[in-house]
């Protein structure tokens, strides 16, 4: 593997994500319904399925055919697009010297026009001065923004959780009232929250967790983990989750059930959605187990180890990066290492999130052990799991019982996720190639398109247009004239 370590997180994010007020009173559905994809996953039950109809299924990027528009980036995207009031939001790092006045290595978070693709203007950070072991060099932003309104969050390089206003200073108000960022190409900073400073937070490698929204909270991992050294764990007592007030970037609760557990680092991105009769917070953690709360307060209320009990720590034993999906009741999550430590043995699971207490043999409805080691999340839709490994392969199973129906050879790394909209699962590779296949218990491929580089990100559709990343350009997909 090129470009190491990082680039696995870009995908929980990879994050990621944007919210309208679809969250309220807890009751939350696979499709945001507005025509955008304003947060990682859609919406906060972060299922990777789209209600989208008349997508596209074959472009050129070299001809153009079927591209709407493509804007370049920096020289390397591990996070998803998110798409809302009329923009597209999606991060990463300073390569593409948009500005000139920002130079080096940054975390950039950039929006474009979503009709056109015109730069609008984006958000720059340094690099954290541990280097590597906190903001590894040239990975940029890999946290998928979450839009609500006016109002965009995200998480920077810098383990910062940040409110910006969608239009920059265009709008001709300075929020945060700094007068050295007055360019129209700049962003506009409402608030800040810095989780090293306010959490003791010690991020491992890169701060990557896409928040989401659940009334007026505002949730998302802290990414605390290791040292540079694999041996350490600097701050046991900093939270792997943090819920905070929206509106002010006041802490309301923190969460830590893992301490000095963790494995490596956490980059699992936490999911929100009702099971039962509680609206739950979902997040994988460091130490390879999956827990559920109530989101209101945080109150644990079960937890399932996603390893077998012969699993061997630091070797055979998995953490969370893929992150949680929630549909009718049930948790589907897959677990795997960082893709630094190579292939392996991996594990999914569907859990019943109704369960109390451990519920790691009474919550299990099904394990699927013919998965190698994940990083992506699934897409589950009309009864059928589609989730993919990092060695390549897409899996099709039976969302009740785990069977599978099919299994797909990339033939290369998968960091990103599968994505389902208009009866076809969307998936990319390291390799730059996106498969299109039908949905449906047999195998059946539609179309196979390169994209000039490695893909990281996951596909994502708004209002009839599919947006696509390489390593350095967005693109704007339709046969839509």
């Amino acid at each position: 593997m090129k470009n190491s370590f990082v680039r696995k997180f870009a995908l929980v994010a990879l994050a990621i994500v944007a919210v309208m007020v679809w969250a309220v009173s807890g009751i939350l559905a696979s499709e945001p319904g507005s025509g955008d994809w304003p947060m990682w996953g859609g919406t906060p039950d972060r299922n990777m399925v789209s209600d989208a109809k008349g997508i596209v299924t074959t472009w050129d990027v070299n001809s153009k055919k079927n591209v709407k528009w493509v804007s370049e980036l920096g020289s390397q995207n591990y996070g998803n697009p998110t798409v809302a009031d009329g923009k597209v939001f999606v991060g990463t790092n300073n390569e593409g010297n948009r500005d000139k006045k920002f130079t080096g290595d940054k975390g950039v978070l950039m929006a474009f026009n979503e009709s056109d693709g015109k730069f609008l203007w984006q958000q720059v950070n340094d690099k954290l001065s541990q280097g590597r072991a906190n903001d590894w060099p040239y990975q940029g932003v890999a946290s998928s923004p979450i839009v609500e309104g006016k109002r965009l969050y995200y998480t920077t390089n810098r383990s910062v959780v940040m409110c910006l206003h969608t239009d920059g200073f265009k709008d001709g108000v300075n929020n945060v009232k700094d007068p050295t960022r007055i360019s129209i190409t700049d962003a506009d900073v409402i608030w800040k929250f810095d989780m090293m400073e306010e959490l003791g937070n010690y991020p491992h490698n890169l701060s990557n967790s896409s928040p989401l929204i659940w009334n007026n909270l505002l949730i998302l991992s802290t990414g605390n983990g290791q040292d540079e050294t694999h041996n350490h764990i600097p701050s046991p007592k900093a939270p792997s989750v943090v819920a905070l007030d929206k509106n002010t970037g006041k802490e309301v609760y923190e969460i830590n059930d893992v301490g000095e557990r963790i494995l490596h680092g956490q980059w699992s991105t936490p999911a929100v959605g009702k099971i039962g009769d509680v609206t739950q917070l979902v997040s994988g953690q460091g130490d390879g187990w999956v827990r559920g709360y109530d989101v209101t307060n945080g109150k644990k209320l079960w937890e399932f180890d996603m390893n077998p009990k012969d699993s061997v720590w630091n070797k055979t034993r998995n953490e969370v990066i893929s992150t949680p999906v929630i549909v009718d009741n049930v948790v589907y999550l897959a677990n795997g290492q960082d893709p630094e430590h190579g292939e392996g043995v991996g594990h999914m699971y569907a859990i019943d999130g109704t369960k109390r207490g451990d519920i790691t043999q009474s919550g299990r409805i099904w394990h699927y052990d013919k998965i190698r080691r994940s990083i992506s999340t699934a897409a589950v839709h009309n009864g059928l799991v589609y989730e993919a490994d990092f060695s390549g392969f897409l899996h099709c199973l039976d969302a009740k019982t785990g069977k599978p129906y099919w299994t797909y050879d990339m033939l290369s790394a998968v960091w990103a996720s599968p994505y389902v909209v208009d009866g076809k699962v969307y998936l990319g590779d390291e390799d730059g190639d996106v498969r299109v296949f039908a949905e449906g218990k047999e195998m059946k491929k539609v179309s196979e398109v390169n994209m000039g580089s490695s893909v990281y990100s996951s596909a994502v559709v708004a209002h009839g247009v599919l947006f696509l990343t390489n390593r350095n350009q967005l693109f704007a997909l339709t046969d839509k004239k």
